[in-house]
């Protein structure tokens, strides 16, 4: 038999043989890099009513590393729709920290505890929530219409809605419901989130001539921004036009200027104008800034939803059109005098943006047969 003391020394050897190995493959897995994955980026929309704002949120919404919300502050105005813009600017901004940090909990300070995907404000204007995991029905790179979406896509849980967003590498959020960049100070600074504020334009007579067509459907919105009686009178949508304007001046200074260093780099300005123009190659500069691939499945998607025969008259209605000629529809539409008093309200915007005034009736007139000229031609 083998003596106690000879088993003792064999035992502890084989201890210390074991402790080696044990540190030695601790100390390589140390020194071996750990794969991370990316950070989510996340990209704000910012505009205003009747500005483009719903088409330029498609070029996000299709894009399949997107994960895309429309105007969902847009619950917060209706459920606290006693209260003015600037009061109801930090429980917004709230919402839309939670939301691009796919915590869906914050909706259920504004919606039913019985909730499903479908009560989401214009929720099926996201092709992420209608595909999987939100959706079954469609996969996630296909291009998808909010009415296909809206007839299959509905009966899912709210649940579904938080589900999806965190599969996504990029979650984009088009609002119309910020008035002041100052306010977004705290989500640039913020560790958590890696923001990108895309901020839309478009000339203010475009706008005033789009806001008559949906008067009704914008009348409670005009009333958080102005009160109740500062609508009603006759310069009820002048007086609301300055509103907008002012906070396109405001919003503009402040990101270009990028004063704060972490504003750089981190603010893009876009005109409306510009991206029917040349839809293609705008869109290829907001997919840049926002760190996204514009695929030819995309680049077909944008011409084609640019070059149509559509005129775009409903509300929120992103389908085909002819969109450059819709976008100048205002210059036959609108009355010298209605344009006179829209560029008085909002000089300042169309200076510091680069829209040029309009200085008589005459001169208006024959932009019009200009407009119209060019467009039999085409």
């Amino acid at each position: 038999m083998m003596k106690p003391r000879r088993v003792q020394v064999l035992l502890i050897l084989a201890v210390l043989s074991f402790l080696l190995i044990h540190f030695h493959f601790l100390s390589c897995n140390i020194n071996v890099p750990v794969e991370e994955k990316p950070s989510p980026v996340h990209i704000l929309i910012l505009s205003s009513w009747r500005s483009g704002s719903s088409f330029t949120g498609q070029i996000f919404s299709q894009h399949p590393s997107v994960f895309y919300l429309m105007e969902p502050a847009w619950h917060v105005w209706v459920t606290m729709h006693q209260n003015n813009a600037k009061a109801l600017h930090m429980a917004v901004r709230d919402l839309v920290r939670s939301v691009f940090l796919c915590d869906m909990s914050v909706f259920d300070a504004y919606m039913s505890s019985q909730k499903k995907k479908s009560d989401l404000f214009q929720w099926e204007t996201s092709r992420a929530l209608c595909s999987p995991p939100a959706c079954d029905s469609f996969s996630r790179s296909d291009i998808i219409s909010a009415g296909n979406c809206k007839t299959v896509c509905g009966k899912y849980p709210f649940s579904k809605v938080e589900e999806a967003c965190k599969t996504y590498s990029h979650v984009a959020i088009k609002e119309v419901r910020f008035f002041d960049l100052k306010v977004l100070y705290p989500l640039l600074t913020d560790p958590s989130l890696n923001l990108k504020i895309i901020h839309l334009v478009r000339d203010p007579r475009a706008v005033f001539r789009s806001r008559e067509n949906a008067m009704a459907d914008l009348k409670r919105d005009s009333d958080i921004i102005l009160g109740p009686q500062g609508t009603e009178a006759e310069m009820g949508p002048y007086n609301t036009m300055q509103v907008i304007c002012k906070s396109h001046v405001e919003i503009y200074k402040a990101g270009k200027q990028a004063v704060p260093s972490f504003l750089k780099d981190r603010y893009l300005l876009v005109r409306y104008e510009d991206i029917v123009r040349d839809p293609l190659g705008r869109a290829a500069q907001m997919y840049r800034f926002a760190e996204l691939h514009f695929t030819p499945e995309l680049q077909k998607w944008v011409h084609n939803i640019t070059h149509g025969k559509g005129q775009g008259t409903q509300a929120f209605d992103v389908g085909s059109r002819d969109a450059l000629r819709v976008s100048q529809a205002w210059r036959m539409a609108l009355s010298f005098q209605k344009v006179e008093k829209v560029q008085n309200v909002c000089k300042d915007a169309m200076d510091l943006l680069g829209y040029q005034l309009i200085h008589s009736e005459e001169e208006q007139k024959n932009m019009s047969l200009d407009l119209l000229s060019a467009q039999n031609s085409s």
